[in-house]
């Protein structure tokens, strides 16, 4: 049975970029990175964040909306302190009418996630 996301994974082109990225401004704990084959992942609680470089006709996976939500205590802060480091938001925080509180930002090869503020169910 299954019974848990194991990890994700975003596409880039420009490998060093977006690892540096989500270790330096977002602030993801590094596990592993390996430059030869482009490749690096990111421990999160839950599932592992992975980094995958694209070349030639898998290009066009980068630069996507990805589905994939980061989880945070205090969205506000969160907000405020990314775009203070030049996180580009497509989506200010927003109350949603099924009682979530979200945003959406871009990485640097324009992939789009969310930004959730966790609520205690």
């Amino acid at each position: 049975m299954v019974s848990r996301v194991w990890y994700t994974t975003v596409y880039v082109r420009d490998f060093a970029r977006a690892m540096d990225f989500y270790e330096k401004t977002l602030g993801l704990k590094l596990r592993r990175k390996d430059d030869k084959f482009g490749h690096g992942s990111f421990a999160t609680e839950g599932a592992l964040f992975s980094v995958q470089r694209v070349e030639g006709e898998q290009a066009s996976m980068a630069g996507r909306q990805t589905g994939i939500g980061f989880g945070v205590e205090d969205l506000d802060a969160e907000h405020q302190r990314l775009s203070e480091k030049g996180v580009k938001f497509t989506m200010k925080p927003e109350r949603q009418s099924w009682g979530g509180y979200l945003s959406m930002f871009s990485d640097p090869e324009g992939n789009v996630f969310y930004l959730d503020e966790l609520r205690k169910t």
